[in-house]
């Protein structure tokens, strides 16, 4: 039985709903599939009846886009067994939400100025459940026929963050993210296990002993974006700071930047098991750290 622990519907940034998600599911003999869109719980308690209903088991996730200001890298932390709508989370990321979406506008105003002739009316049409992505602005622009995919030399083009010294792509608005510490507190406040997703796609493992402190519980070791390189230094920070090692395909869909198959990345149903065991003694230590404040 496969297991998925990183996956996306169009709640966020995937193309497929959750019903879909679940006919892919089955088809690949995946028996536990989390939910991690990004910065929302959103129909997450729904998903997880869904899934009793069928035999799946629905782990309710959730992927906070975080930030290391130190380092000025992009940090992403995933959360597992989270409960869905609680406070910690909401009030970190609802914010976030809506400033994605207002930079989104922002893009599609400035190629709009560019000559591009994609109305926001046009582009929302695409978006999921909390607002507009890239994607949802390539979207619009593949349907006015100014390309034939989703990435290409036109995503490049438009949205390159300028790096290295190259120019900014002329739709490039940098967001303002959480911070990654914040990020891993307030999963942890929701009962959720936190993981750092994917370090070697953003360079962001030397964030981690920061990360552990805060109360970092795992890292995801199999990812279609790391290498040997990146699963071995992964491997030997889980090692070092007993921390969970964990997998996945962060699954998009139609939305993804090259094909990936669901499940594909799965790390096994000893990593479900050491998920909910690492669950349970982080609520036993919360108790008595509760008894020893009293």
């Amino acid at each position: 039985m496969k297991v998925e622990l990183h996956c996306h519907t169009n709640v966020s940034d995937g193309s497929s709903s959750f019903e879909e998600l679940l006919e892919v599911a089955k088809r690949e003999s995946i028996g536990h599939l989390a939910i991690t869109n990004h910065d929302t719980t959103m129909r997450l308690q729904e998903m997880v009846e869904r899934g009793k209903e069928i035999g799946i088991e629905i782990i309710p996730g959730i992927e906070v886009s975080g930030y290391d200001f130190a380092r000025g890298r992009r940090v992403h932390i995933l959360g597992y067994f989270v409960e869905p709508g609680h406070k910690a989370l909401e009030d970190l990321c609802n914010p976030l939400i809506e400033k994605r979406n207002a930079a989104s506008e922002k893009m599609v105003e400035r190629l709009i100025h560019a000559g591009y002739r994609i109305p926001w009316d046009q582009v929302s049409k695409f978006r999921g459940g909390t607002g507009v992505y890239k994607q949802h602005i390539m979207l619009a622009l593949r349907e006015s026929g100014y390309t034939d995919s989703i990435y290409g030399d036109l995503y490049k083009k438009i949205f390159n963050r300028g790096l290295n010294g190259e120019e900014p792509g002329i739709a490039f608005i940098p967001m303002e993210y959480v911070d990654a510490i914040l990020a891993v507190k307030a999963i942890r406040a929701a009962g959720g296990v936190p993981v750092l997703a994917h370090p070697g796609q953003y360079g962001s493992f030397e964030i981690i002993p920061d990360l552990v402190k805060a109360g970092l519980e795992g890292i995801e070791v199999l990812h279609p974006h790391h290498g040997h390189a990146e699963e071995e230094r992964a491997i030997s920070y889980a090692d070092q700071y007993n921390l969970i090692k964990t997998g996945g395909s962060d699954f998009h869909g139609d939305y993804g930047e090259k094909p990936i198959r669901l499940g594909s990345m799965s790390p096994g149903t000893e990593c479900v098991n050491a998920l909910k065991l690492r669950k349970k003694s982080m609520a036993i230590n919360e108790v008595v750290l509760k008894n020893i404040d009293l």
